[in-house]
């Protein structure tokens, strides 16, 4: 992994205040990051606040980051159970010539522009295209509920005031892919 280029990365992103994408390193591994989307205007994510935790490989940048939703959401291409995303340039499409910026913009033109057509939670995807009026008034809620300013992530909250240190928690949560007995047993045993 290229630590020089991801510092580089992420002073790009630090710079840029309008793009509504933030990215914190968790702790002392670059390996590891945190980011946020703020959801696109004129969709049912608007007002929200996205978390996705980011894990690197040290083959960085010439495999894609592993990303994942650790705040719900109501997207067809965002499985709801358990935040994974179902996006090209997470795959197949990645190019080293892209950034963890670029991957966050791509996250957040995902928000306002769903693929159900290659979904990665069924249920959602049909509903979308079965109806639209449905889909965007739960994605809303979802929104409201999930990713407002003043909604609590409540797994995170609890494991807060059990004591244990926020990037734990982060590492727990996205390992146990936001089940919060298994988050809680991987706290226990030192991850």
């Amino acid at each position: 992994m290229d630590t020089n280029r991801l510092a580089k990365e992420l002073k790009e992103i630090q710079a840029d205040t309008t793009s509504g994408v933030t990215v914190r390193v968790l702790g002392d591994n670059m390996a590891h990051m945190q980011g946020t989307i703020l959801g696109p205007e004129e969709s049912p994510y608007q007002g929200g606040k996205f978390v996705v935790d980011i894990q690197l490989t040290n083959a960085y940048p010439f495999e894609p980051p592993k990303m994942r939703f650790i705040t719900k959401v109501w997207h067809p291409n965002v499985s709801s159970a358990n935040g994974a995303i179902c996006l090209d340039i997470l795959k197949e499409q990645w190019s080293p010539a892209l950034s963890i910026k670029t991957a966050m913009l791509s996250l957040q033109a995902l928000l306002s522009s769903p693929e159900p057509s290659d979904p990665q939670d069924a249920v959602v995807a049909r509903q979308y295209l079965d109806d639209i009026a449905l889909f965007n008034a739960t994605a809303k809620a979802w929104t409201e509920e999930h990713a407002k300013d003043g909604a609590k992530d409540e797994k995170m909250e609890k494991f807060k005031e059990m004591g244990f240190p926020e990037v734990d928690i982060v590492n727990a949560l996205a390992r146990a892919a936001g089940d919060e007995a298994q988050a809680l047993e991987l706290l226990l045993t030192g991850l």
